[in-house]
C-alpha cells in the first residue's frame, strides 16, 4: 500500500506537470481507488495540496486543479515537482528570470550592509567555487553546497528579508539542474568570473560593481538555461 508521501508525492508531479490539467476534476473516492489507500490518507495528501494552491476541494464537486495563478509558485516542495516533470526546462527559466530581477539588486544592497564577517564568507566561498570550477568540479556535490551557500550568503546580507525570502527557490533551482545533469563540470567562464567578481566588489564596499557582476553571472547562467531542450 502506497505511504502518504509516496501518494502526495506522486499526485503532486502530475498536477506540476500538466497531466493533470487546471480544471480537472478529482474525487477522493476515484482516487482511494487509484492508489490503493485510505480515505485518511487523501484527504491528507489533497489538505497539502490545497495548502500550495494547486487544487480546491469542495463538497459533492470534489477536488478540483487549481489554474496556476493560484498556485504558490515558490513553495519549495512545488518547485520540486516541476523540476522532476516535463516543466522542468520551464521552471528552470522562469526561476532564472526571478534571479536577474532580485540578485543583483540584493548585492547592490549587500556591498553596503554586509558585516565584515559576511563579506569575508562570501569572498571565501567565490574562491571556492573558482578552484571547484577550475578542477572541472562544477558537477560535483561540493560545488553545490559552496553555490547555495554562497547565495545564501549573499541574501542573507542584503538587509532585506523580501530579497532574502528567495534564498529556498534558489536553492531548489541549483539543486534541481544538478540532479537532472544539467550543470557542467566546466562552469560557463562569464559566469564564474562574475561570481568572483562580484564577491571581490561586495568585499570591498562597491554596489555599482557588486551589481554588475552579479546581473552579469545570472545574465550568463539564463543564456545558458534557455537552450535546454
Amino acid at each position: 500500500m502506497a505511504s502518504h508521501d509516496s501518494v502526495l508525492d506522486h499526485l503532486g508531479r502530475r498536477i506540476a506537470g500538466g497531466e493533470l490539467a487546471p480544471g480537472t476534476v478529482l474525487t477522493l473516492a476515484g482516487l482511494e481507488d487509484e492508489y490503493g489507500v485510505s480515505r485518511t490518507v487523501i484527504r491528507e495528501a489533497v489538505r497539502v495540496l490545497e495548502a500550495k494552491g494547486m487544487v480546491a476541494s469542495k463538497r459533492r464537486i470534489g477536488v478540483t486543479v487549481s489554474a496556476l495563478r493560484q498556485w504558490n509558485v515558490l513553495d519549495p516542495g512545488l518547485i520540486r515537482w516541476r523540476l522532476r516533470s516535463a516543466a522542468r526546462a520551464q521552471q528552470i527559466v522562469a526561476l532564472t528570470e526571478l534571479r536577474l530581477a532580485v540578485e543583483p539588486a540584493a548585492a547592490r544592497l549587500t556591498a553596503l550592509r554586509a558585516t565584515e564577517d559576511q563579506r569575508a564568507e562570501i569572498g571565501r566561498l567565490a574562491a571556492e567555487l573558482k578552484r571547484l570550477g577550475e578542477d572541472g568540479r562544477g558537477d560535483s556535490p561540493e560545488y553545490l553546497a559552496a553555490d547555495i551557500a554562497f547565495h545564501d550568503c549573499l541574501l542573507d546580507s542584503c538587509g532585506n528579508l523580501m530579497l532574502t525570502a528567495i534564498r529556498e527557490p534558489i536553492a531548489e533551482v541549483l539543486t534541481g539542474r544538478q540532479d537532472a545533469g544539467l550543470t557542467p563540470a566546466h562552469p560557463v567562464h562569464e559566469a564564474l568570473h562574475n561570481h568572483v567578481e562580484a564577491a571581490a566588489a561586495i568585499v570591498r564596499g562597491d554596489a555599482d560593481a557588486a551589481e554588475r557582476h552579479v546581473r552579469g553571472y545570472v545574465e550568463a547562467i539564463l543564456a545558458e538555461v534557455r537552450a535546454y531542450p
